[in-house]
């Protein structure tokens, strides 16, 4: 008789912990900003500020001078990856990432064939590359230039091709902290001074994911990634891997070796930034998000900073000119109060060292 096993399960509180652990959100790791980029598989970045905020959030000992010199220093940088966002890469992994999702920034163009009609998008990609190569553009005078090759298309048809057939980085001041400058912009293997990879097979950022973001099913990483048809790329690692599920009954898969912390791990509260990849790198948030408090970290288009109590998704902040508000979603004891009060006083020493910003709850939000 064949003797069947089931595999474990890991109930929401379990994988909340693994997932902050990985995250380097369970507690602060004594690592260099670079290497926690390294880790994190890249930091949103739609704004400036955020990925300084999220390391501030990860890292014991961060400034963020740190984030900014790398960036200076050209050893990390901000262009479009995973879900046509832009993230804050190593230089090692805009070269390697970018080819990765290329197939899915392939897709993204064809939503705009009317207004690209007429358009050789391999010529295309060539005349861009050579305008921001010879020196960096900004996406205004980048579709100037195109219109004059192309002047029936549609200005932001041309803009989105070449943002999505080149590896386009945004340089420096842009991304700098303290500092300001227009989007401008030129190719990766222009500005890091080589070649992108070959496109990888996702089996070695399959690994990576989970080491980030594990414990995680398929459709988690193709959330996270923006590809589908990974399943091939995790039943050829299958054999190297732990399996398990989730109370819905979910394949769920990890490295032998990470860290599955108990579930009553204490969890001190976190000051995320808009975007945190936290929130949005799982196909069911629930790990993170409870399911009462879905969608509120946001309004239309506008996406709010949160923090976390417990390891879960509890409220928005907000910095404004005199005071860092907090906004919980529901009623706080006074220990977590005072506990969300010491960490927004951290987060401030941390970012707006001798500031004199008050520290302020703000009106419960509700639904």
């Amino acid at each position: 008789m064949t003797k069947t096993t089931t595999a474990p399960v890991l109930d929401t509180r379990a994988l909340n912990r693994a997932t902050l652990d990985r995250q380097l959100l369970l507690r602060r790791a004594a690592l260099p900003a670079k290497a926690a980029v390294e880790h994190l598989l890249g930091l949103q970045a739609q704004n400036v500020k955020p990925p300084y905020y999220a390391l501030a959030a990860r890292l014991d000992g961060f400034r963020p001078e740190e984030l900014s010199g790398l960036m200076a220093d050209r050893e990390v940088v901000r262009i479009v990856s995973m879900r046509s966002t832009i993230h804050t890469h190593t230089a090692d992994d805009a070269l390697t990432l970018r080819p990765l999702v290329q197939p899915a920034r392939e897709r993204e163009l064809t939503q705009f064939r009317k207004g690209l009609e007429g358009v050789d998008l391999d010529r295309l990609a060539a005349l861009a590359r050579d305008l921001v190569e010879a020196e960096p553009r900004t996406m205004k005078q980048l579709r100037e230039e195109l219109l004059i090759e192309w002047p029936d298309a549609d200005p932001q048809s041309l803009g989105i091709a070449a943002r999505c057939r080149l590896p386009l980085v945004q340089v420096t001041p842009r991304g700098l902290w303290g500092r300001s400058g227009q989007v401008a912009l030129t190719t990766a293997e222009h500005w890091l001074g080589r070649p992108a990879e070959p496109t990888p097979a996702p089996d070695a950022t399959v690994l990576r994911y989970l080491a980030a973001f594990g414990p995680a099913s398929v459709k988690d990483m193709q959330t996270w990634v923006g590809l589908t048809r990974l399943k091939e790329a995790f039943e050829r690692l299958r054999p190297q891997l732990l399996t398990f599920r989730d109370e819905h009954g979910v394949e769920l898969f990890d490295l032998p070796d990470a860290p599955r912390p108990a579930a009553d791990t204490p969890a001190a509260p976190r000051f995320l930034p808009e975007f945190d990849n936290l929130l949005l790198s799982h196909a069911d948030r629930t790990r993170v998000i409870p399911p009462e408090y879905r969608g509120r970290s946001w309004v239309g288009n506008m996406v709010h900073s949160t923090f976390l109590v417990d390891g879960f998704l509890a409220g928005v902040w907000r910095l404004e000119e005199d005071a860092l508000v907090i906004e919980p979603f529901g009623r706080l004891t006074k220990a977590e109060r005072d506990e969300v009060a010491e960490e927004a006083a951290r987060t401030l020493a941390v970012m707006h060292p001798g500031s004199s910003y008050d520290i302020r709850f703000g009106t419960v939000v509700r639904p």
